[in-house]
């Protein structure tokens, strides 16, 4: 095993979710695909049946962000509101390199964050933002001599 290729989410509004992925990160779309009821391979891997999706993987750098949108079977909905410490999917976390800027872009454009960006003593500077669904987004600007530094793969 070498890294985390991409984190993917669920939403009842792919093109609003994409719009936002790309627009206020800069993520690029890859990938855009569907299927109606007739992909055995992916009903198999999700274990569900007559599955009808539509998907988009998005691009950062060398991150994924794959979303989906079904159609059938229907999910229940998320919560928007969902605390942190709820069991399941927490956050994504994007790297940025000026989390001051980005606070204050993304809070422009209607991003709501728990709290202005914080200091988070060996990591970095930190703040969550919730996305139109509602999920958590990280943004961290890190410490570079902390041990969330990014490498290089070997």
């Amino acid at each position: 095993m070498s890294r985390i290729h991409h984190a993917s989410i669920t939403t009842p509004d792919l093109d609003r979710l994409r719009e936002f992925y790309c627009t206020q990160f800069g993520f690029v779309e890859v990938l855009a695909t569907q299927w109606s009821g007739d992909n055995a391979a992916a009903d198999a891997i999700y274990g569900l049946r007559g599955s009808a999706v539509r998907m988009a993987m998005l691009r950062l750098d060398d991150t994924f962000l794959e979303l989906f949108e079904f159609a059938h079977p229907h999910g229940r909905p998320g919560d928007p509101l969902r605390p942190v410490c709820d069991a399941g999917y927490t956050h994504i976390c994007i790297a940025v390199d000026d989390i001051a800027a980005d606070y204050a872009r993304l809070s422009a454009a209607g991003m709501v964050f728990n709290c202005p960006p914080q200091v988070a003593a060996g990591l970095g500077i930190a703040t969550y933002g919730r996305d139109p669904d509602g999920n958590l987004v990280e943004l961290l600007q890190v410490d570079r001599a902390g041990p969330f530094a990014l490498q290089s793969p070997a």
